[in-house]
């Protein structure tokens, strides 16, 4: 009989700070505290982390974050997130804020300059997946990757308690393929938000065909006289922003990272976090709290 291992639960910092932000400013709420500087990214973001601790009652900890405007992917290449528009002045002090709250909160804070929240996840995976079950709350299907026996990743849909729950089953039951070859799909379809196009006129159903049939892209290009003219065409258009949108969607899982347990563990609410949220002004966090437990 197997041992059940404990459960480490990995928070993307970033994804859900912006979740947060967008989801009540886009209405005019950015709850301002007495100091008049906006607090509805920090108050959303702790709400989600409180809930997705009650819903998937983990052990231990991790809020991994984005540190750095610039990583290795902008080396390779220009258009990389280039797109994206500067933080509205509301969600820029938020940023340290949220942190400073997470810090204040007792949970385990990660990150790396210049390197990617989503590859210090994987880098984590990568070491202490046979160590822990593991649960990713994220809203980065990027992250589909990362799919293996004993991780699950958490896709926050609705509110702060809805969620779509991948595992490695469920994914390739759905994409008929596996998670390794997402990376190949996103090579071939690229993506928008993240300012990489991939192959010009192939989408997600050829790209589906191609990987079942061939298994990647080097299979694909190993047997393109197989292909279709028009398939055939656009590769050779754009083979070469093939390749570099592979190396844009592979997470990278080689950052050195050493985890310390005890200081992972889910930590206790304590009148001292109450009382420095309610000095912040994070009343919607401290009735939040309050529900929760009821």
């Amino acid at each position: 009989m197997n041992e059940q291992k404990e459960r480490l639960l990995i928070v993307d910092g970033m994804a859900l700070l912006f979740r947060s932000y967008f989801a009540t400013a886009a209405m005019g709420n950015f709850f301002p505290n007495e100091a008049g500087v906006p607090t509805n990214a920090v108050q959303g973001y702790l709400r989600h982390v409180m809930t997705a601790e009650k819903l998937f009652s983990p052990q231990y900890l991790v809020v991994c974050w984005d540190m750095g405007a610039k990583t290795f992917r902008n080396d390779i290449y220009e258009g990389y997130k280039a797109h994206r528009p500067e933080p509205a002045p509301e969600l820029v002090p938020q940023f340290d804020m949220t942190r400073e709250a997470s810090k204040q909160m007792g949970y385990y804070n990660t990150g790396f300059v210049n390197i990617e929240a989503d590859d210090v996840i994987g880098s984590i995976v990568e070491k202490y997946s046979e160590t822990y079950d593991i649960t990713i709350v994220s809203g980065d299907k990027d992250l589909f990757q990362l799919l293996r026996p004993n991780v699950t990743i958490a896709i926050v849909k609705k509110g702060y308690s809805e969620y779509d729950l991948y595992t490695e089953e469920r994914f390739t039951e759905e994409y008929g393929f596996s998670p390794e070859q997402y990376i190949d799909y996103k090579a071939f379809i690229g993506d928008n938000a993240d300012g990489y196009p991939g192959v010009k006129g192939i989408g997600p159903k050829t790209a589906t065909k191609l990987i079942q049939t061939y298994g990647s892209i080097e299979g694909v290009l190993a047997n393109r006289e197989e292909l279709t003219k028009g398939v055939q065409t656009k590769l050779s258009a754009d083979e070469e922003m093939l390749h570099i949108s592979y190396k844009l969607a592979a997470i990278h899982c080689e950052v050195d990272i050493e985890l310390k347990e005890e200081e992972m563990r889910v930590p206790k609410w304590t009148p001292h976090i109450a009382k420095a949220f309610q000095e912040a002004g994070y009343s919607l966090v401290l009735r939040y709290r309050d529900s929760l437990m009821k």
